[in-house]
């Protein structure tokens, strides 16, 4: 076997919330000096999102999955020394429990301008934060061939990363509500099938000479090719409240993509199926997380995650230990067992429900929880987090 691991060195962007540390709710406006405090110890690796309460980071271009865990503990720990430096706090969750979007001030600069004047309400709901790994793929019609395969396991991969299950003071009854929000914006979801980079690059080309889209990043899909780098870039996961987790998706990506260039280099390819099929899985992934039961189109059944995960990862096995990231690889099993941040956010605030907490109360321990968590360096233990009666609901029937 031959896997050029160089082909795709990765790099990861994380959003992160920040907390008013006595309501615990989103700090609506930054204090003066707090984005200048960041970038002065992160440099051009932190920068805005649109609303003041939130704040993105970016590693450099990392050559293992072991690079990035050491960049990305500096990064979160930085913004949340910054944060609390300055009376605020840092979580890394898609959605707070209660606070409200209209609540939210957007930062004042152009290109949140443009973008609020442009969509209106639905732009100032994005209060929520999202991971985006990137990889580099120098061949660009590879970019686009590994583009149309790889869309087959965005909904695996979502399950994995959930953290956000509330939304506007209610438990929506989905692991990921993040999806939601965003899917509103034009140019959402899943991404086309293209047959080649030059497909892809007409497709702009039309919408540029229409004036309808003339910024590429302005195509929000789940997975698209990056328009300032020459990487493919994935958007569908909830950011990670524990780092471990945050950085199996990244390993899980970058072993999928050695994979699948190891079946065309041997003239094989990962069947590809219609975009309707792998919605239904995305939506069973936002709607149950890990205990969602995904179709496998081959076999013709529905398999609960768990043992999806399992085959993926003897699939990617020989990839994974090329790579240096089979550990990584091998965590998603663990986050199959023991949950994702959004099933721990409702086990916190069950349990404090049955204490006799109020609902808000309750929601205010989630807060508490995120915040302890959103920077500890190891993998979680895989206890009993997820008890099985904290279920969202009954599988649709199949």
């Amino acid at each position: 076997m031959s896997i050029r691991y160089e082909a795709f060195p990765i790099g990861i962007e994380e959003e992160y919330l920040l907390i008013d540390p006595e309501t615990r709710a989103l700090a609506g406006r930054q204090p003066a000096g707090f984005m200048a405090r960041c970038k002065e110890i992160l440099g051009s690796r932190v920068t805005h999102e649109f609303l003041q309460s939130q704040v993105e980071i970016g590693t450099g271009v990392c050559r293992t999955v072991g690079e990035a865990r050491a960049e990305l503990l500096e990064l979160r720990q930085a913004v949340a020394a910054s944060a609390e430096e300055f009376g605020m706090r840092m979580i890394a969750a898609s959605t707070h429990p209660w606070s409200h979007w209209r609540d939210q001030e957007p930062v004042d600069m152009e290109r949140y301008r443009i973008l609020g004047a442009e969509n209106r309400s639905l732009a100032r709901r994005m209060a929520i934060c999202g991971m985006h790994v990137h990889a580099g793929i120098e061949d660009l019609n590879l970019r686009v061939d590994l583009m149309n395969q790889v869309s087959y396991f965005m909904p695996h991969l979502l399950a994995l990363s959930t953290s956000s299950p509330f939304w506007e003071g209610h438990d929506t009854g989905l692991k990921a509500f993040r999806p939601i929000i965003i899917g509103d914006l034009p140019r959402s979801g899943l991404p086309e099938v293209f047959e080649s980079w030059n497909d892809w690059t007409e497709l702009l080309e039309d919408l540029a000479a229409t004036g309808v889209v003339t910024d590429p990043t302005k195509i929000w899909w789940d997975l698209r090719p990056s328009s300032r780098h020459p990487t493919l870039e994935i958007r569908i996961c909830d950011v990670c409240t524990w780092l471990e987790d945050g950085l199996t998706i990244a390993a899980l990506y970058q072993s999928i993509l050695a994979f699948l260039l190891h079946l065309r280099n041997n003239n094989q390819r990962w069947r590809q199926y219609r975009r309707i099929l792998i919605l239904e899985n995305k939506w069973r992934a936002q709607r149950y997380g890990v205990e969602a039961e995904l179709a496998d189109f081959g076999k013709g059944i529905v398999v609960p995650l768990p043992e999806l995960i399992d085959e993926l990862i003897e699939i990617l096995r020989p990839h994974a230990e090329e790579l240096g990231c089979i550990s990584e690889v091998e965590h998603a099993r663990t986050i199959a067992q023991r949950g994702t941040s959004a099933d721990q956010q409702l086990k916190v605030y069950h349990d404090a429900l049955a204490a006799g907490a109020g609902d808000h109360e309750a929601q205010v321990a989630v807060v508490d929880w995120l915040v302890a968590q959103s920077v500890q360096p190891d993998s979680p233990a895989p206890a009993e987090t997820c008890p099985a009666e904290l279920q969202s609901g009954p599988q649709p029937p199949t």
